[in-house]
């Protein structure tokens, strides 16, 4: 679906009813009713052991020969479209269209028109929607998981991990997130309902809400793999290179290292990594165009022609043969995406969220005194009373980026990026920002490229870059006096 820009989507109505019965096998159907009638089944009901499969094998065939743009699964059927040979996009999708109708109609399948979508720009596709920008959350589900209360026992967050988790490709470093959560269902473990949950119920609430639009896979371009490991999880993102030239992610995974995974040396928990990311994106991987590995673990490089294995890591050598890639070593100051996704901090230290709040509230006040945002800020919270004339040129340019959401200023850089919070012009504030980003426990005194990543996944201001690259070298060169002294 790749550089489409139209879809239709269609439902075959009561598809089970649709497959005859083969005459022999009739009688098999047979059920007897309390009024003593027998009554048998002319068409596939549903409840026999191989209905779905006969189902779905007969669509697959039916539409195999149209794959290229008409895929399927069970009873729905995706057509998707773009300009080529001189035509439009819509000449070429009612070509396409008449194909499915014709195959439809050869085979007698009835669609249900009450459930069909016909040349939109965005359908609904297996609980996600699709268009041309790439693949976006169902924004009922993520409503669904934002509004749900904190969990009063197992049984309630087991019930919430399992919608949320349907959705955690969305969400960069989703496994980290969840770790305290996931203790709390552990085998014994006592249900006490601590801050430090509330946080991580909270932290993954609002990381599916500004879940970014991921790119669509196009097997004719490229892929590339990004992954790293920590001491309690491991992180992955594939990603492809749009027509700008833009690495874009196509899917985020992570999850949780087991008790004795925890014990692994540090170079098998990055071969760990590269497993588990080889595992997830098979499916586009596998007979794949030469792809790249991209790790911050230098060694990686040179792991295939150790002459000492262990069995563990022969067994992993022998998996890596299957797929053609090669591995490159990128810095993790340079490998900021992987790292998010393996080092999450923002759950660990419960200060972290008032931290956090109180800036929210700073922010908040410090759009009444900054006399650019002001106007912006009062037309997006007028609604329906707003003027467009509060508004600079440049504001009005731009403003299909802003959204206003809890009393702050969201702006989106790109189209397809997570919206982030408008930072006020208050050099105060943004010192104290980048304080809590790069001296504060939890940080580590990350350097600048990570330093910046960090406030950049929350906080958005001009010259940010800027700030960060001044900010940083001039507290590594009052580490480095203090140091001598």
């Amino acid at each position: 679906m790749a550089g489409c820009t139209l879809y239709s989507a269609l439902d075959l109505v009561d598809g089970y009813y649709q497959i005859l019965m083969r005459e022999s096998d009739i009688p098999l159907t047979a059920v007897s009713t309390p009024s003593g009638m027998l009554w048998e089944w002319l068409v596939m009901p549903q409840g026999l052991s191989n209905a779905p499969a006969t189902f779905n094998r007969l669509v697959t065939q039916l539409f195999r020969p149209m794959r290229a743009f008409a895929q399927t699964y069970f009873d729905d059927i995706f057509v998707h479209s773009r300009a080529e040979a001189g035509q439009t996009a819509m000449e070429v999708h009612l070509q396409h269209l008449r194909h499915v109708f014709e195959v439809m109609r050869a085979n007698k399948l009835y669609a249900n028109i009450d459930k069909c979508v016909f040349a939109a720009e965005e359908i609904k596709v297996l609980g996600c929607f699709v268009s041309s920008a790439g693949v976006r959350a169902d924004p009922e589900k993520v409503k669904a998981i934002a509004a749900w209360p904190p969990p009063r026992s197992q049984k309630d967050l087991r019930q919430w991990l399992g919608l949320a988790n349907y959705l955690h490709k969305y969400s960069a470093g989703y496994a980290g997130l969840a770790r305290p959560l996931s203790d709390l269902l552990k085998k014994d473990a006592d249900w006490r309902w601590e801050r430090r949950h509330q946080d991580a119920f909270d932290d993954i609430k609002a990381s599916l809400q500004r879940a970014p639009v991921l790119a669509l896979p196009d097997e004719t371009r490229p892929f590339s793999v990004v992954c790293d490991a920590s001491d309690y999880a491991i992180g992955c993102a594939l990603l492809q290179a749009d027509d700008q030239g833009r690495e874009r992610v196509i899917s985020f995974q992570s999850r949780q290292l087991k008790a004795a995974e925890r014990n692994y040396p540090v170079h098998d928990k990055e071969l760990l990594a590269m497993k588990y990311a080889l595992v997830k994106f098979r499916v586009h991987l596998l007979g794949s165009k030469p792809f790249v590995v991209y790790t911050d673990h230098a060694s990686l490089r040179t792991a295939v022609n150790s002459p000492h294995l262990s069995q563990r890591m022969a067994r992993w050598l022998s998996f890596f043969a299957e797929y053609n890639f090669r591995v490159e070593y990128k810095p993790g100051k340079l490998n900021v995406l992987a790292d998010a996704l393996s080092r999450r901090p923002d759950y660990e230290l419960a200060h972290i969220s008032q931290v956090m709040t109180d800036l929210y509230d700073r922010i908040r006040l410090g759009y009444r005194d900054d006399a650019s945002l002001g106007p912006l800020v009062r037309f997006l919270a007028a609604g329906s009373d707003a003027n467009v004339e509060w508004l600079t040129p440049r504001q009005r340019a731009r403003l299909h980026r802003y959204e206003w959401a809890d009393g702050l200023l969201h702006y989106r850089v790109e189209p397809e990026d997570p919206p982030r919070i408008v930072v006020p012009n208050d050099k105060d504030l943004k010192y104290d920002i980048l304080v809590e980003a790069h001296d504060a426990p939890s940080s580590g005194h990350l350097g600048r490229e990570k330093t910046y990543a960090s406030v950049s996944q929350k906080f958005w201001w001009r010259h940010m870059y800027k700030w960060v690259a001044t900010y940083v070298r001039t507290a590594c060169r009052s580490q480095r006096t203090a140091g001598s002294r």
